[in-house]
């Protein structure tokens, strides 16, 4: 917690942390400096945002499917299969989306063969959002699917056996036993996954974006656009302001939905 005084100073490695220029808030200027604040910010949510409720309503339903699957063969190879994407760089993957999206990738060879015209997925902003969603779900709702598949695997066999002698069907059972048990295992990862909201997965969308200034409108985020501004001024007093900045405010987020959380579901709750 000591390096937090960087935020704080000039750093120099030279003089060391306690020997460095103190400068206050100057740190903390530099990044607001301009008005792209406000836009890498809102990216940073709005993508997040989407990130969080997409993957984790995919993972949900995957965990579902896997726990209705009968045959232990076909579900573990389905199992391994959705969790594979998970351990593939995004280096990789960028290189794959540029063989599928690009002008003449399979995607607008597809579009052109049914007579509609190709989509220049690398010069238009606007659909590059939806790209990072499907991207984000095929890459994490697999492993992210693992918890909940094993909060569902404790579950109270007993409980499904009575509904099914009532005469429940499997959707029944879904709906109003496998979600409402859910509920405080989904509550309490989404209040988890609140805390980074305001760090931008730089891996992901650099490795996807790189340096086309054409996507940033919509893809630009905290940590890419950081990441240039240090490259024409080395400042690790900045990155470590900004570091304090998304910190305390995901600090905010998560104290925010916890306490929402604790008037709906206490028991959902984290503290």
């Amino acid at each position: 917690m000591f390096g937090l005084y960087i935020a704080f100073v000039d750093y120099r490695p030279m003089k060391g942390i306690w020997a460095s220029d103190f400068v206050g808030i100057e740190n903390f200027k530099a990044f607001f400096a301009t008005n792209n604040w406000i836009t890498v910010t809102g990216n940073t949510l709005f993508l997040n945002a989407l990130f969080i409720f997409f993957t984790t309503l995919t993972s949900v339903i995957i965990a579902i499917l896997l726990s209705e699957m009968k045959s232990k063969w076909v579900k573990k190879v389905t199992q391994s299969i959705v969790i594979l994407p998970h351990f593939m760089s995004w280096t990789v993957v960028s290189m794959l989306s540029l063989a599928i999206l690009s002008s003449n990738g399979i995607v607008n060879q597809i579009i052109t063969a049914m007579g509609g015209q190709g989509i220049e997925f690398y010069n238009t902003a606007s659909v590059w959002p939806l790209i990072l969603v499907i991207l984000r779900i095929w890459q994490g709702a697999g492993f992210g699917s693992i918890v909940y598949l094993a909060t569902i695997t404790g579950f109270d066999s007993s409980i499904y056996e009575a509904a099914a002698v009532d005469g429940a069907s499997r959707w029944q059972c879904i709906y109003k036993i496998t979600l409402p048990l859910l509920k405080n295992t989904i509550i309490m990862l989404t209040i988890m996954s609140v805390g980074k909201i305001f760090n931008g997965d730089f891996g992901m969308i650099y490795a996807m974006v790189g340096s086309n200034s054409i996507l940033y409108p919509t893809t630009d985020v905290i940590d890419t656009y950081l990441f240039r501004q240090l490259l024409e001024n080395p400042s690790m007093g900045q990155t470590a302001a900004v570091g304090l900045v998304q910190s305390v405010l995901g600090f905010c987020f998560v104290v925010l939905c916890n306490k929402v959380a604790n008037k709906w579901s206490p028991e959902s709750a984290l503290f």
